[in-house]
């Protein structure tokens, strides 16, 4: 495993020390092969995310969505699924539990889930306070009346 020193990146910036750990995070899940269950992040716009994950054979029971503070944590697991009747020659679709996390950016909201055709689809908004929204600074210019006007007499050369 490698490691990376991020100390420079921390000498012009405020407020970004829980980087190194996301990174940490990041590469250490990578390496663990923790690829279960499969999904996608889209950019719906510039305000909108959607998680797709493919969720075959789980219910909407078996799966539970917590959202807290910057982070979302989408688990599964199955709950009795009937095995001891059902025999099989091949299993290819996995049922295994599993708790996946993601880690959301500043002002990130879920907004609503769903589970079609066996995709669960996670939907999210970016929604800044308007406090913390751009705004225009107007400059103010001086009026004729405030400005000196400087006369000079003009020499015969």
């Amino acid at each position: 495993m490698r490691t990376y020193d991020l100390s420079p990146l921390f000498r012009s910036t405020v407020g970004f020390d829980r980087l190194s750990t996301l990174m940490d995070a990041a590469f250490g899940a990578e390496e663990a092969g923790n690829g279960y269950p499969p999904y996608n992040i889209e950019k719906l716009d510039e305000d909108a995310y959607r998680i797709t994950m493919a969720m075959a054979g789980f219910a909407e029971k078996d799966i539970s969505l917590t959202a807290q503070d910057n982070l979302l944590v989408i688990a599964g697991r199955i709950q009795g699924d009937g095995e001891g009747e059902r025999k099989f020659l091949y299993r290819g679709i996995a049922t295994r539990a599993f708790e996946r996390k993601f880690s959301l950016a500043d002002h990130i909201k879920v907004t609503g889930a769903s589970l079609v055709n066996g995709l669960l689809h996670v939907e999210l908004a970016r929604e800044v306070p308007e406090a913390m929204k751009p705004r225009q600074i107007k400059i103010a210019t001086k009026t004729a009346k405030e400005s000196t006007v400087i006369e000079g007499s003009r020499s015969a050369a």
